[in-house]
C-alpha cells in the first residue's frame, strides 16, 4: 500500500491511497469537510465522507503525469517504471505543481 496527502493551497484537503490490489481510495480529511468554506478538489469527486474507490488511478490524479519525454526523463533518473502511475504522480506532483493540488508521499 502506498498513499499520499492531496493539499490544496498548502491545505490538507484528503488522502489518496493505492491498495496492494492496485486499486484506489481518495478520503477527504475530516476537518476539510467540516469547514464549508473548503471547496471540493474536483468536480468529480464532491465533498463527502463518502471514500472515493477506483481500479484505476482516478482521472483528475492521472492528469498531473507529464507525457511523453518528460516522463521517459523523470522514469529513467528516478527508477520509476513507465507504467507506474502512482509512482510517477508521488514523484512530481508534491513540488511545483501547475494549479493548486499538489501530492506529498507519505512514508
Amino acid at each position: 500500500m502506498r498513499s499520499g496527502q492531496v493539499f490544496y493551497k498548502n491545505e490538507l484537503a484528503g488522502t489518496l491511497t493505492q491498495l496492494d490490489n492496485g486499486s484506489f481510495l481518495f478520503q477527504y480529511d475530516e476537518q476539510w469537510l467540516i469547514d464549508s468554506n473548503k471547496p471540493s478538489i474536483s468536480l468529480t469527486m464532491p465533498k463527502t465522507k463518502m471514500e472515493f474507490q477506483s481500479a484505476t488511478l482516478f482521472p483528475f490524479f492521472f492528469n498531473f503525469i507529464p507525457e511523453g519525454v518528460n516522463k521517459r526523463l523523470i522514469c529513467s533518473k528516478k527508477r520509476i517504471d513507465i507504467n507506474d502511475y502512482f509512482g510517477i504522480l508521488l514523484e512530481v506532483a508534491g513540488g511545483d505543481t501547475i494549479g493548486a493540488v499538489k501530492i506529498i508521499k507519505t512514508i
